[in-house]
């Protein structure tokens, strides 16, 4: 079901994480500025199409979990570390502009936290986000796995 050939290229995007420095600096990211047509299409606002489905795929030699957006070269990422043998640190997510608003990144938290529970680790939780996720989705088998 999940992917792990997948690479990230982001087109457009705007950081907010605190540890988006240390991810680009370590290569895993390549990030550009818009240009031509990409430029115009992340300055204008997206429809997705309701007639597919998001799927979360979840590269784990990356260490991150992205949807494909509109089946283009957009996605959105949800970043992780492994920063010991069974906890993981969540350490960023990223929508592109055009896609915010839509709840996109809220798959890809669910899908960090099942994959959390699933593997019995526990996680660091640096990025706002996924902090919010999990304070809006108070479910017992994600609280067990939260390291405070």
């Amino acid at each position: 079901m999940f992917s792990q050939d997948r690479m990230l290229v982001f087109t457009s995007a705007r950081h907010e994480c605190a540890s988006h420095r240390r991810w680009i600096s370590r290569g895993s990211l390549t990030h550009s500025r818009p240009t031509g047509v990409m430029a115009q299409a992340a300055q204008m606002n997206v429809v997705l199409d309701i007639n597919t489905p998001l799927r979360v795929e979840h590269d784990k030699k990356r260490r991150q979990f992205s949807i494909r957006l509109n089946g283009s070269h957009d996605r959105a990422v949800l970043l992780y570390e492994y920063v010991g043998k069974k906890t993981v640190d969540l350490q960023h997510t990223e929508v592109p502009e055009a896609y915010r608003g839509r709840e996109i990144a809220k798959h890809l938290a669910k899908a960090a936290m099942d994959f959390v529970v699933e593997e019995d680790l526990k996680a660091h939780l640096t990025c706002w986000y996924i902090q919010k996720y999990v304070k809006e989705n108070p479910h017992p088998h994600y609280l067990e796995h939260v390291l405070h």
